[in-house]
């Protein structure tokens, strides 16, 4: 702790906004997971918030360890695996849900009922 104390007021500020700002991403995310009605729907925040919210903290660590002089890339590894991964596995997850059929909130549109899109852009 002393060690984050002895950085510049600027370097603190700017660490504890990224801090607070992922955070609040991540909490929001988890927010969604929890009270959205269904898989798809609570597909959607986690992937997106929770991205963004370990994405600030990681940028408060790139800070935090930059002012200290000591440059790693471990935390820029870090983020370039997050973002690369979440993408990808929540759309595996959703052509999962879309395969086995699973029930939909009662709102949420499926387009496969209306056709293919591709359909309609042909038709043109």
């Amino acid at each position: 702790m002393e060690t984050l104390n002895a950085l510049p007021v600027w370097s603190q500020w700017l660490i504890g906004f990224f801090i607070l700002l992922g955070s609040v991403f991540a909490f929001i995310g988890s927010l969604g997971l929890a009270l959205l009605p269904d898989f798809f729907t609570r597909l959607h925040a986690p992937t997106k918030n929770t991205t963004l919210g370990i994405g600030g903290i990681v940028i408060a660590s790139i800070i935090a360890t930059s002012v200290q002089g000591s440059v790693t890339l471990s935390e820029l590894l870090i983020a370039i695996f997050l973002f690369l991964t979440a993408p990808i596995s929540a759309h595996i997850m959703a052509k999962a849900a879309l395969h086995t059929e699973l029930k939909m909130f009662s709102r949420t549109r499926d387009f496969r009922q209306e056709g293919d899109a591709y359909e309609h852009e042909k038709a043109d």
